[in-house]
């Protein structure tokens, strides 16, 4: 059975490219990166051409990138990282009701280690409340982190102000941007940016790579300790193969993919909007990701949609793919309001450059079919 790949915000498809960049670190030039000698130093050229890459790509300095192994390893050194550089002295970080897993999870261990955590509220379409976020901040306060684009609504906040009212008050401010990255502009100058998460399966990069920011002197105690790599923030060997993979992702996006796919998401929108009793979750148009559609089919379960899709070759999602086998309602949905029935009604589909607008159609035309059939024996 041919496949329908729309579960992009899970992770992508290597791009050609990215994995020929990739091979001859694997079999040719495999030197350790620490190591002395040739292959080494060959391996450690590699490494600082990828950052200097990624890092201008953001508005930062070469020296202010490190590589990681994931986005959530990323997040955990921020928030665990700056929790223990700065306690007892202050103990307070401010997050989201809708940020990824890992950011939660994170916040809940600080919780049972002392810390004091602040959830902000978003509105119906999931933007933060700015006069909130400003009341919430306290002499306590280290970190205030918020995601970019939401991985379940694709949602992009307005980091710019949220920056501002962190510089003002003084605090660091942290943005996971895992699925926002070279989809929509990240400048850390321009928004105030302290520290920001990045990954490369994201955008058509390898799994196992991640990246990030921390601003010139923000100190954090390192979660991994060992040969000092990465500037002594993230002991470990690095992944010379992944990071070699993630520059070539980087430098091979194009704003004519994201126009392609802001094109293929409306299309996909405006489809489903003619199913009766549909909503769509999150924002919409500049405000929303290019690759996200997040749709509540009221009184049929998201996980029966999902599974009729599936048996139609076409992969999608009812959530995050970090908690998709949980039967749990989506926070995220929550958070916007939605009871628990309506939030598992939800059907996450996500594009990539990839997508063709034949794709876009059979999905419709499948979807149409199987939300009116279970309608038809729905007990909702």
């Amino acid at each position: 059975m041919k496949q329908f790949y729309f579960d992009n915000a899970a992770t992508t498809k290597v791009d050609e490219e990215v994995l020929k960049a990739m091979q001859p670190y694997f079999i040719e030039k495999y030197g350790n990166a620490s190591s002395l000698h040739y292959p080494g130093e060959e391996s450690r050229r590699a490494i600082e051409e990828a950052r200097n890459t990624i890092a201008k790509s953001i508005g930062a300095k070469h020296k202010e990138l490190i590589f990681t192994g994931s986005g959530t390893e990323s997040n955990n050194l921020v928030i665990k990282g700056l929790f223990w550089e700065n306690y007892p002295k202050k103990n307070h970080i401010i997050t989201t009701k809708i940020e990824h897993d890992c950011v939660l999870n994170a916040c809940k261990w600080i919780e049972t280690r002392g810390g004091k955590v602040t959830y902000l509220n978003v509105n119906g379409e999931g933007f933060v409340n700015l006069d909130e976020l400003r009341n919430s901040i306290t002499e306590k306060t280290i970190l205030v982190s918020v995601i970019h684009g939401n991985n379940e609504i694709g949602t992009i906040q307005d980091l710019e102000k949220i920056g501002k009212i962190c510089k003002e008050k003084n605090v660091l401010f942290h943005t996971d941007a895992c699925q926002s990255f070279t989809k929509t502009e990240i400048d850390v100058k321009k928004m105030n940016l302290d520290l920001v998460t990045l990954n490369a399966h994201k955008i058509h990069g390898p799994k196992g790579v991640g990246a990030l920011y921390v601003k010139e002197g923000i100190k954090i105690i390192p979660l991994l300790h060992g040969g000092g790599q990465e500037f002594k923030l993230r002991s470990s060997t690095e992944n010379v193969p992944g990071i070699v993979g993630f520059e070539k992702a980087v430098k091979i996006a194009k704003e004519s993919n994201v126009k392609k796919m802001e094109k293929l998401r409306d299309r996909l929108i405006k489809g489903i909007s003619e199913i009766p009793n549909t909503t769509l979750n999150g924002s919409c148009g500049e405000k929303r990701l290019c690759s996200n559609i997040n749709v509540s089919f009221n009184n049929v379960e998201g996980e029966a949609i999902g599974s009729f899709l599936n048996a139609k070759g076409i992969s999608c999602s009812t959530g995050s793919a970090c908690s998709s086998r949980s039967q749990d309602p989506s926070h995220v949905l929550l958070a916007l309001g939605k009871t628990p029935a309506e939030a598992n009604t939800s059907v996450r589909l996500s594009i990539s450059k990839y997508t063709t607008e034949e794709e876009i159609d059979y999905v419709l035309e499948e979807l149409k079919k199987i939300v009116e059939r279970l309608r038809k024996i729905s007990h909702l």
